[in-house]
């Protein structure tokens, strides 16, 4: 069985379990994993609110729908629906990471800094977190501090080209290019493509 037909039929059976019991929150919670699966976000966010209209706790649910609407472009509501989860499920960091992206995005990096640090409070070794601190914080100016940060990460993922490209970006800013350049190779070994604006400013410096 090919992986489109396994999550058809695993779609069809979830649709059968609803059809048995239809307010079960998990099940149209797991009815929309699969349609996310198949890039099928409308069906996929109807699903999801169907869940948390069976069971606001399912904080989960609203981490998806968060992700749903950043997806079509919607900031706002990406940090409505993970601001819901954060309140449910205060102990959860996922929430909190997406709402530092989100500030982010935005340009409202101190926003962004404390919810990234929110975040990392829950999960000391959620790496995707630091990383994304690590890139607010030389946003910010406070290249030390991005160091460390992003070093911090690559404790916990040697390879995790987020924190190797804001190595990158520290040290191009103190004028170290070759050091830059050998951090941007380390990302790109990892499947992570610098931004064209930094190799162009390697390039002009001759790294």
């Amino acid at each position: 069985m090919s992986n489109t037909a396994k999550v058809d039929a695993y779609i069809a059976e979830q649709m059968n379990k609803l059809q048995d019991n239809p307010q079960c929150a998990n099940t149209h919670y797991n009815l929309g994993m699969g349609f996310l699966t198949k890039r099928m976000f409308k069906e996929a966010e109807e699903s999801f609110l169907k869940a948390v209209d069976c069971s606001s706790k399912l904080v989960e649910a609203y981490v998806q729908l968060g992700g749903i609407a950043m997806q079509r472009g919607d900031l706002e509501g990406c940090l409505h629906y993970n601001e819901i989860a954060a309140k449910n499920m205060p102990l959860f960091p996922v929430p909190y990471a997406n709402m530092g992206f989100v500030h982010m995005q935005r340009g409202n990096v101190d926003e962004a800094i404390k919810a990234f640090k929110q975040a990392i409070k829950k999960d000391a070794n959620f790496v995707q977190a630091i990383a994304s601190l690590g890139g607010a914080l030389y946003m910010k100016g406070d290249l030390d501090e991005s160091e460390s940060y992003s070093k911090r990460a690559l404790e916990i993922e040697a390879n995790f080209g987020p924190a190797l490209n804001n190595l990158a970006l520290v040290e191009l800013e103190r004028g170290n290019h070759a050091k830059a350049r050998e951090y941007v190779e380390q990302a790109r070994k990892t499947g992570f493509e610098a931004p064209e604006g930094l190799l162009k400013e390697l390039e002009a410096h001759g790294a």
